[in-house]
């Protein structure tokens, strides 16, 4: 009997859920859920944005603040605790990896938008 199949299934399986454990407790929010959210409370979320400033000039979400990717860890402590906070970039790569060094520093109600401002629909401020 041929075990390979078997053997391949399993660390497949083992892939998934080791994968899904390390991003527990980064949410995905849609554009259009983040829409409607800026639209009924904004005043509780915080929207950091870490693409770089020439790529945030260009053109972001009005409420957004540019915090670059690689000074996120020194400005960690600036983002309040208290509001739900949306990691947003070009695509949601980057804003993805805030988003997990936001969980280990701490921050409790973290977002990705799902597929950045590449899929954001809503209004764009430059």
């Amino acid at each position: 009997m041929n075990y390979t199949w078997l053997i391949l299934v399993l660390v497949i399986v083992a892939y998934f859920f080791w994968s899904r454990k390390r991003g527990s407790g980064v949410s995905q929010i849609s554009s259009a859920t983040l829409q409607e959210r800026l639209k009924s409370d904004a005043s509780s979320l915080e929207i950091v944005d870490v693409r770089e400033p020439s790529e945030f000039k260009s053109g972001h979400i009005a409420k957004a603040r540019n915090i670059p990717l690689g000074t996120l860890d020194r400005m960690l402590a600036e983002i309040p605790k208290d509001k739900d906070v949306v990691f947003v970039c070009r695509s949601g790569a980057r804003s993805s990896m805030a988003a997990r060094k936001a969980q280990k520093g701490g921050l409790k109600a973290i977002y990705n938008l799902t597929g950045g401002m590449s899929s954001w629909s809503g209004p764009v401020k430059k």
